[in-house]
């Protein structure tokens, strides 16, 4: 190998358009670290080889021809709940084991368009559904920094391939932390945008209202590189937003520094329990922060303690209705009983698993009659609090500086037997998915076990330019992105 596959977006661009390289060397790479390292990591579910090299051998006739397309002949895996035209898209449930889509999301259409390669599919948490992607059914995947330690979820497979230079970089889905979670325990860079800033059309949707589509990648400029490819209005997604995309990438400059800005440091944040060394890592970066130029305030979000209670409400109520066409009788599995009914019971009971049927259940209860008004619409209520704790803020500062998760990456196994524990580590992630604004996790440091430690930039909606700035004059500076695990 030339170790190509360890090389950034922005690199392999500036390689591919002098020569040294070709597409086809770089799927070669990636390949060949596949072999090596992911029977270790365990983040690809599928890869077509064939077309991979076939899409890249198209990639460097275009780039002969003429073509200056922004990811041209760039390989990126896909998150197992976008639909690719052709491939499998199982969202890692049995339910869905042998279904082929028959067409592409539009976020695969822009990369298309822009002249991406369409890598393989990445293991996830079935239907986005946990922080620790062990609720696969389709198999286990590891933090390349300790094998013993999980990825983080939902978009584990996402994160982990890229940390591994399994891939230059992959697509995640974020909604209620599930790109900035697993990019800050695997050390990458990961994005939730605006919602409605990317389609969501080709989603599989497990809460329509949180869900956004993001990249994780290996630098902040390739983030807003990618970014930059899969933002624009989509007619197919009614959520969608019609309004002009920045040239994300271009507008980075080299400059690191961040005089004029203010960045918001919120208590709320750092809550009770928190691991000391998480908390030393991103107060350390603050204080970077300051030195690089930036005015630090102080900032209250005082609703964000609702932010988990309101967030499981709404999330899985969305759920339930959006999980209620997986029946057996259009796509997937089916396992056949006396009346549709028996049909029903029997393909779901057996197609999905513990975690999906756990927050089907609560959804549907708190959309009950007796319990909507209780626990649903008192929700929604609570939501517009938190979105107004931001808009406030937001009065005040730039963008914020925050925490990812209150630890760094834990043990296979370690919560799996306690939801609850689990779905408390979302509680500095979920407030943004319920307002809606974007943020961004990069790497600030890593624990005395080796695991990394990520710095959330929050800003406001469509703002992602702010935290882009923010989190790239940060990563000039620092060292902790150059870091790679020994695999």
């Amino acid at each position: 190998m030339a170790d190509l596959n360890k090389c950034t977006i922005a690199e392999l661009s500036e390689k591919l358009a002098s020569g040294e390289c070709t597409s086809v060397d770089i799927v070669n790479d990636v390949l060949a670290s596949i072999d090596a390292n992911d029977g270790k990591v365990g983040a690809y579910l599928t890869l077509d080889r064939e077309d991979a090299l076939a899409q890249a051998e198209a990639a460097d006739e275009k780039r002969v021809a003429g073509s200056t397309l922004p990811m041209l002949g760039i390989p990126v895996a896909i998150k197992d709940l976008l639909n690719v035209k052709g491939q499998p898209c199982t969202c890692s449930s049995k339910i869905l084991e042998g279904y082929i889509a028959p067409y592409d999301a539009t976020v695969i259409s822009k990369l298309r368009e822009a002249g991406a390669i369409m890598l393989g599919r990445v293991n996830m948490d079935e239907f986005a559904m946990g922080s620790s992607t062990e609720s696969s059914a389709l198999g286990k995947t590891s933090n390349p920094w300790n094998f013993d330690h999980v990825p983080g979820g939902s978009s584990g497979g996402s994160a982990a391939c890229v940390s591994a230079d399994e891939a230059i970089a992959s697509l995640g889905s974020d909604t209620g932390g599930s790109i900035r979670q697993p990019a800050a325990f695997c050390g990458c860079v990961g994005v939730k945008p605006t919602y409605g800033r990317v389609s969501r059309y080709g989603l599989t949707a497990f809460a329509s209202s949180l869900d956004q589509i993001g990249p994780i990648t290996k630098s902040v400029k390739d983030s807003a590189i990618l970014l930059e490819t899969l933002c624009g209005y989509d007619p197919m997604d009614s959520s969608s937003i019609d309004m002009d995309v920045p040239a994300f990438g271009k507008n980075l400059t080299d400059d690191a520094s961040l005089a004029g800005m203010k960045l918001g440091l919120p208590k709320e944040f750092f809550v009770e329990g928190m691991d000391p060394e998480v908390e030393k890592s991103v107060r350390d970066a603050v204080e970077h922060c300051k030195s690089l130029g930036a005015e630090i305030v102080d900032v209250s979000l005082p609703n964000a303690k609702y932010a988990i209670a309101v967030y499981y409400i709404i999330a899985t109520a969305e759920a339930s209705a959006n999980l209620a066409r997986f029946d057996g009788i259009r796509y997937g599995m089916r396992i056949d009983g006396k009346d549709p009914a028996d049909l029903y019971a029997k393909t779901r009971s057996a197609g999905f698993g513990q975690e999906v049927k756990r927050r089907i259940i609560l959804g549907t209860y708190v959309l009950s009659s007796g319990y909507y008004d209780a626990y649903y619409k008192k929700a929604q209520k609570v939501r517009t609090l938190v979105r107004n704790d931001f808009t406030e803020a937001f009065k005040q500062c730039d963008a914020i500086l925050a925490p990812v998760t209150p630890t760094p990456a834990y043990k296979k196994g370690e919560k799996t037997d306690d939801p609850l524990k689990m779905y408390l580590d979302d509680i500095l992630t979920t407030p943004t998915n319920l307002a809606g604004n974007c943020a961004l996790s990069l790497p600030c440091g890593f624990a005395s076990n080796g695991m990394p430690i990520g710095l959330q930039i929050i800003g406001d909606d469509f703002q992602e330019e702010t935290i882009l700035k923010v989190g790239h004059a940060y990563e000039q500076s620092t060292e902790w992105h150059k870091a790679r695990p020994s695999l």
